[in-house]
């Protein structure tokens, strides 16, 4: 009892320097809260979705994925005959059945062939208006379409895009472009994650997707009362006597809450990977806190320890305040962590994907795990402290307050540091010399383990010799003050160490990110200066494939020499060892696309796969089957009739960034032994313009695209721009989360400095006493709190530089060889550093300067 009354006392007296670590501890519990709830929310929420929207039972073709996913290779859902439908009717059971037509690879564009598709990745649908969709989606204005001339839209997508009854909209597939007016408005009556939904009635809807009537691309099956889903299933089942899929609701709503929680899996692991990256840094802050607090009450200690206090009950009194602290700062980052929670629902709402606060879900694991996750961070982290406190001695009541240096704990460190940092540095090195990717991730991953908590432990024995490097660049322009800065930095390596890791840990990541970026970029681009030859390509950003109208549209530019399709399918190859690969990958093209993408052949001249009857595999296909030139592969085209035999007339090289490990056949070739409704649409189309015509051609070929917003038309800067573009906000979106860390990092400096001026205060008041202004005091804090960032910054981004080069060698295995340096980037981090160590002493600094001198110097 006396050591929880001795901790309360304690925690609450010093209360406003635990306040940063318990704002470090309740931000990575938010963040952790957070995310949790985010995820659980939207799971929710389409679990509800797909429960709502599924018939009892469901017929679909054969080939029809496990979710319904509609896209395929030839831009048109898998169907089956609408005599399905008769002999569904007919079996036991089944109260009523409905043919339905839907389809998501289509675009629809308004009356300015604007798209009217979402910008979250969200499906755009179009489908016929049927029983099954009336149960969840309520007509609010208009009516349901009556014929060709019709079409309906969902509430959402007309609120965002203005849409009026009226309106002409324009429905693009396959087939060709639809145009109907808007006959009606329908509202959802569940949650929509953001999905942009039309209807047609149902032989539009046949004709405008498929392209022919009596088809349809599910039957939707209402089962009789007092019948469950399993026994109408049964009985649909034998009823159509196979060669169709038949599910009960519970099994299609499953199929699409796997397929979503699989997303959701990789999403909310690699959130959670930043928290933990936030609780890491936090670690250092409340280890600094407390260590602190331990060296301010060291006569205090020492005198609980002269009137009988054991060692354990010193220990146990500094690890119940961490508890408290642990248990303050979780609670309330489990209630910041559902606020994270619908300011991220909101936030994505913005973006077009509606989540309700009424699917918010907090199950009861998640606040369990918040709050033990950080009270155990907490209380671990708080145990050296602890232990540190546990060994101060009575004697210690004789002493001014402040630990003595343990020498040979420093001499310990640096011997283990080393030995970590050393042991990092060659797994760095054995992972740059690996042959292969697979293998060198492995040591690349122990590397950069290694090597940072080789960092962490020696960052002390740094700390010495770097800032003392910095105060001589940095500090010894300010003078006196300056060399006080410095002084104060080097007072405690150990301090410094520790509040400089913190902020390095965040830094290091930043810069292997940003070399690792960079230098896939480079690569990308020295690729396309090499060996892209075209002048133009056209696709889709959204992975829509091109359209047989849009690929005459574009073959009808002027100032063009030609334009190259590009089409992709998977088929079974039997090659000669007598093996069977499935679904392999083969790319289609026309002749053209040889000289289009000058990709480097190891035997043979590419030309050659493109006569009739030939194709090219690439060197390690060729090495592992004993392929050579000559050499005859089967190859069952997917949908196809008869295999085909392929003579091998070219071996491409593997060591290529642009269709790396592709196998090209002619588009003539895969029309022998496919049938034309079955041959896949184009994935890409290459242009090339006539000689000195290139500017000319561009705008040409983009006034013929127009009536088709879905497809870009870019050169080679353009492409170059728009693959920098996706790498950088992809290093947008990791920079964004690894700011929570940085923002700790910073909490870090600002708790270092603020607890180091409370030890400092009779120091301070002498200081203050002798002539210094409080301008000067003022100016003191903030460099040594620049100098602290700046040291951290240092070593942060030294050991990113490292790790991203060594990442960008295992690249190169990939053929992305061109190692970048982002210097403007690591430049603006570091003198950003500088700016953060301003930010982070403004507090500290503005309370030292108002400090009463003579209150300063009778401090004890």
């Amino acid at each position: 009892m006396t050591v929880m009354k001795t901790s309360m006392r304690n925690f609450f007296a010093h209360k406003g320097r635990m306040a940063l670590s318990a704002i470090a501890v309740l931000l990575s519990v938010a963040f952790v809260t957070g995310t949790l709830v985010f995820t659980d929310t939207m799971s929710t929420t389409f679990d509800k979705l797909f429960a709502a929207t599924a018939s009892d039972v469901t017929v679909s073709p054969k080939d029809a994925s496990d979710t319904g996913e509609t896209q395929s290779d030839t831009g048109k859902p898998p169907v089956m005959p609408a005599s399905v439908l008769g002999q569904v009717r007919k079996a036991d059971g089944v109260k009523s059945a409905e043919g339905t037509v839907f389809s998501t690879s289509v675009t629809v564009v308004d009356a300015d062939k604007d798209s009217l598709s979402p910008t979250s990745g969200a499906p755009t649908i179009v489908g016929n208006w049927n029983a099954n969709d009336a149960r969840t989606m309520k007509i609010s204005s208009g009516n349901a379409p009556r014929g060709p001339d019709q079409i309906m839209v969902d509430a959402d997508t007309a609120d965002k895009h203005h849409l009026k009854l009226g309106d002409e909209i324009g429905v693009i597939t396959a087939v060709g472009t639809h145009r109907a007016k808007v006959s009606g408005v329908a509202e959802f009556q569940v949650t929509n994650p953001g999905a942009a939904i039309f209807y047609l009635d149902t032989k539009t809807a046949q004709e405008t997707l498929l392209g022919e009537t009596g088809v349809y691309t599910n039957v939707n099956v209402t089962a009789a009362s007092g019948l469950s889903d399993a026994q109408v299933k049964k009985n649909v089942a034998t009823a159509l006597d196979g060669g169709y899929q038949v599910k009960t609701a519970k099994e299609v709503a499953d199929a699409n809450a796997k397929d979503v929680g699989d997303f959701m899996g990789v999403m909310k692991y690699a959130m959670l990977g930043f928290a933990g990256i936030a609780f890491l840094v936090g670690i250092f802050l409340i280890i600094n806190t407390f260590s602190m607090l331990v060296a301010q009450r060291t006569r205090e200690i020492g005198l609980m320890r002269a009137i009988g206090s054991s060692r354990r009950q010193v220990n146990r009194s500094v690890l119940v305040e961490a508890l408290l602290l642990g248990v303050f700062g979780s609670v309330l980052g489990v209630g910041a962590g559902v606020g994270l929670a619908i300011g991220l629902m909101k936030l994505m709402g913005a973006t077009g994907m509606n989540l309700s606060t009424d699917d918010l879900t907090v199950a009861w694991t998640t606040p369990v795990v918040g709050l033990l996750l950080g009270i155990v961070v907490t209380v671990l982290a708080a145990y050296l402290p602890a232990r540190r406190a546990g060994k101060v001695s009575p004697m210690a009541a004789l002493r001014d307050a402040g630990a003595p240096a343990d020498a040979k704990s420093g001499v310990v460190r640096a011997v283990l540091g080393l030995v970590l940092t050393g042991a990092g540095g060659y797994g760095l090195y054995l992972a740059s010399q690996a042959d292969k990717a697979s293998e060198g991730s492995m040591w690349l991953g122990g590397g950069v383990v290694l090597s940072l908590i080789g960092f962490v432990v020696i960052g002390p024995v740094l700390a010495s010799g770097v800032v003392r490097v910095l105060g001589a660049l940095v500090l010894r322009i300010f003078g006196p003050v300056g060399r006080m800065a410095e002084r104060n930095a080097l007072r405690n390596p150990r301090r410094t160490g520790a509040t400089g890791a913190a902020l390095m840990i965040g830094l290091a990541l930043v810069a292997c990110l940003s070399v690792v970026g960079s230098s896939m970029v480079a690569s990308a681009t020295d690729q396309l200066d090499k060996t892209v030859g075209t002048d133009f390509i056209i696709q889709s950003d959204s992975g829509q494939l091109i359209t047989p109208q849009a690929v005459k549209a574009a073959k009808s530019a002027k100032d063009l020499t030609g334009v190259t399709e590009y089409k992709w399918t998977e088929a079974d190859f039997t090659t000669p060892d007598g093996k069977t690969l499935k679904d392999t990958a083969i790319t289609a093209a026309d002749p053209s696309y040889a000289t289009d993408l000058r990709t480097e052949t190891v035997a043979g001249n590419l030309k050659d796969a493109y006569k009739p009857n030939s194709m090219s595999v690439h060197d390690k296909f060729a090495k592992d089957h004993g392929i050579k030139l000559g050499s005859t592969i089967t190859v069952a085209f997917k949908d196809g009739g008869a295999p085909a035999k392929l003579t091998v007339r070219a071996i491409t090289s593997s060591d290529v960034v642009i269709d790396q490990g592709a196998m090209y056949t002619s588009i003539d070739t895969m029309a022998k032994y496919v049938p034309a409704g079955k041959m896949p649409l184009d994935t890409l189309l290459f242009a090339s313009a006539k000689d000195g015509q290139e500017a000319a051609a561009y705008t040409s070929l983009k006034t013929a695209l127009h009536d088709y917003p879905q497809y870009k038309v870019r050169d080679q800067t353009d492409y170059k721009e728009a693959l920098k573009d996706q790498i950088g906000q992809l290093l947008n979106m990791i920079y964004g989360l690894l700011a929570l860390a940085i923002i700790v990092a910073i909490l870090g400096v600002v708790n270092t400095l603020a607890l180091s001026v409370v030890e400092r205060t009779r120091e301070i008041g002498l200081m203050r006493a002798i002539g210094l202004s409080r301008r000067q005091l003022r100016r003191m804090i903030r460099l040594e709190s620049v100098v602290i960032a700046l040291f951290g910054a240092l070593l942060g981004l030294g050991l990113g530089m490292g790790w991203g080069a060594t990442a960008q060698q295992l690249l190169a295995l990939e053929g992305l060889k061109v190692l970048e340096i982002p210097w403007p980037t690591i430049t603006g981090v570091f003198l950003g550093s500088a700016f953060v160590g301003l930010f982070a002493a403004l507090i500290p600094a503005f309370r030292a300067g108002r400090m009463n001198v003579l209150n300063a110097i009778a401090t004890e």
